[in-house]
């Protein structure tokens, strides 16, 4: 079944993605290389240097969009943003004496409509 394409109705853009793969992946937590296996199982007609091709590109632009300040929207999945946290003064755990942390920016991440749904069974 290939990735992202088709609609079913009431799911959205992503749902031959949402109700042909997802379904399917019994696993509680994945690292990068089951996520390239599975997409290899899913997806037998492409060379696994083309699907782990894919996924750099894919976490690469969006590390790239959001180190440039922008956001990514990924409609129905959610949106990835930066979020700025200023100064403080913090604590060493070890030593219990104060540190100062500078100001940065964090990743941030906002679940879509389609995956709370489904999250909660909706």
């Amino acid at each position: 079944m290939p990735l992202g394409r088709g609609n079913v109705e009431g799911q959205g853009r992503f749902a031959s993605f949402n109700a042909g793969v997802l379904d399917h992946w019994e696993v509680k937590n994945m690292i990068r290389s089951e996520l390239l296996q599975q997409l290899h199982n899913d997806n037998p007609e492409l060379r696994a240097e083309e699907i782990e091709q894919v996924v750099d590109i894919f976490f690469d632009e969006i590390t790239q969009r959001l180190a440039e300040g922008g956001r990514v929207e990924l409609r129905g999945f959610g949106a990835f943003s930066t979020r700025e946290r200023e100064a403080r003064t913090g604590r060493n755990p070890r030593t219990g004496e104060s540190v100062e942390v500078p100001a940065k920016r964090v990743p941030y991440f906002k679940a879509g409509k389609e995956i709370r749904q489904r999250l909660n069974g909706s």
